[in-house]
């Protein structure tokens, strides 16, 4: 596709090479950058993507990448990429014409001039780096939530975007549908009247117990230290792959980090939060010096924000490890788990008994001081408890856009050479930065509240805990 003449044109020719030797990976201190962004005049072109893991929520990328101009994957798993061979052989694709990468690195280092856009579905300590890069190169990039696994590399991810101005979007989905746009429109209308409290949570439970499992070899096919990439180097070990990596402090970010981004969407957004001021965790088991909790409790501690009283957020998750039900609780969903459930949320199923308000094992619900609205997983059904005042309740009216869906409003961005979408970085980091305040209350432990410093980025009475904000890249995967 033919890009738009930058804008910038002191790092025309700028390589990954010369990015890592004159770039530091702090805020606010970058070198210049190309702006290889799409223009309108090219709206009809398709986009050369490049696919950056191609398992899980990768799955879904394809199927948007595949529709414009695939041109390589960057996949640590040779097995995955058999599948993507044969999916694309499938579509009618020939897998010749993909280039295949198993460190991003050297994608960078080959392609560069051959890409407009990079869609990023890799483990959580794998997000940053390479979005960083595409940036500095004057990519536009799209990548899943949490859009990275620090708090610092959220504020490094949000300067650099503001700085290149490329097209960004991170993947949470719900951000687009029409569940969460109607919350914003509902709550900021006042229907609910000031909202107080709020109650989130997930049946997830990504995290553990006890010490590391023994290490044993990779499975064939795997290309280990790539998928270690820029995290402290580890043998291979059970409980990690594919999926259990959500559940280790440096690889994921635990059942916050997986599900916070969609059900804290709506929190987040309608209430107007930045910072708080404390978080605290209030109750937790499992875990160890290495892996996030099975189940928790916690509570952001959010101030009045214009004309929005000071408000408190709960944030439940994890599987209860007693099979009892009732008044500890607990809540009994229609596939028979046995969730660890706001209380509340308990309480008004007992009030409401023909509506479903647990939605395969995630929600929110927002108390106001005029009504309670609920939420699903996405913001799906949302609305006005019961729903029969929610049929009564004018609405209001549509004042915010409706996209198309996730993908394609970031896809219409980058060929229109826009930096706006949905859920850009500048949105998206904080968002992420949000909900990995609560991995860092995890990390001071049950009954310890932290102060907050949100402008400095630092916690203020507990100043070890400031360790867990920002850490070092593996040697060979710095900026």
């Amino acid at each position: 596709m033919q890009r738009a003449t930058p804008k910038n044109t002191m790092n025309q020719n700028l390589t990954r090479r010369s990015f890592l030797k004159n770039t530091a990976f702090t805020a606010g201190i970058f070198s210049a950058a190309p702006f290889n962004i799409l223009t309108a005049a090219n709206a009809g072109d398709k986009i050369r993507c490049v696919q950056i893991g191609c398992g899980g929520r990768g799955g879904s990328h394809l199927e948007a990448t595949n529709k414009e101009n695939l041109v390589a994957i960057v996949e640590v798993d040779e097995n995955k990429t058999a599948g993507v061979k044969k999916s694309l052989q499938s579509k009618g694709r020939d897998p010749k014409n993909v280039k295949v990468f198993t460190d991003y690195r050297k994608m960078f280092d080959t392609i560069d001039k051959d890409i407009d856009a990079v869609f990023i579905a890799t483990p959580n300590h794998h997000h940053a780096l390479p979005a960083m890069i595409a940036m500095q190169l004057g990519k536009n990039v799209y990548c899943e939530k949490p859009v990275c696994h620090t708090i610092a590399e959220a504020r490094e991810l949000r300067a650099m975007a503001a700085k290149t101005k490329v097209a960004t979007q991170m993947g949470n989905q719900g951000h687009c549908e029409e569940g969460y746009i109607k919350l914003y429109e509902y709550i900021r209308a006042g229907l609910i009247g000031n909202v107080t409290e709020t109650h989130s949570w997930t049946n997830r439970a990504n995290g553990g117990v006890g010490p590391r499992p023994p290490k044993k070899p990779a499975p064939a096919g795997m290309h280990w230290d790539e998928w270690i990439g820029p995290a402290p180097y580890r043998d291979f070990h059970e409980d990690i792959h594919p999926h259990e990596w959500h559940g280790w402090y440096d690889f994921g970010n635990g059942s916050i980090g997986n599900m916070g981004c969609h059900v804290l969407d709506g929190v987040y957004w309608a209430l107007n939060i930045e910072h708080p001021t404390s978080i605290e965790v209030e109750q937790m088991r499992g875990g160890s010096d290495e892996r996030y909790p099975t189940g928790c409790r916690l509570r952001w501690d959010i101030p009045a924000r214009g004309d929005m009283p000071a408000l408190k957020s709960y944030w439940y998750e994890g599987l209860k490890q007693d099979s009892k039900g009732g008044a500890d609780g607990m809540l009994r969903t229609a596939k028979g788990e046995n969730l660890n459930l706001p209380p509340l949320l308990v309480e008004l199923a007992g009030k409401y008994p023909d509506e479903e308000l647990d939605n395969n094992g995630n929600g929110t619900i927002y108390v106001g001081d005029k009504g309670i609205i609920i939420t699903g997983t996405y913001g799906d059904k949302m609305h006005i408890l019961p729903w029969k005042k929610m049929n009564e309740t004018k609405a209001p009216a549509k004042t915010l856009p409706r996209p198309k869906g996730i993908f394609v409003n970031f896809l219409d961005a980058v060929r229109e050479g826009k930096m706006e979408t949905a859920s850009n970085f500048d949105y998206g980091t904080r968002l992420t930065e949000f909900s990995l305040l609560g991995n860092l209350a995890m990390h001071a432990g049950a009954g310890k509240k932290i102060e907050w410093d949100g402008p400095g980025m630092k916690v203020t009475n507990i100043p070890e805990l400031n360790a867990w904000v920002k850490r070092e890249n593996r040697k060979g995967w710095n900026l």
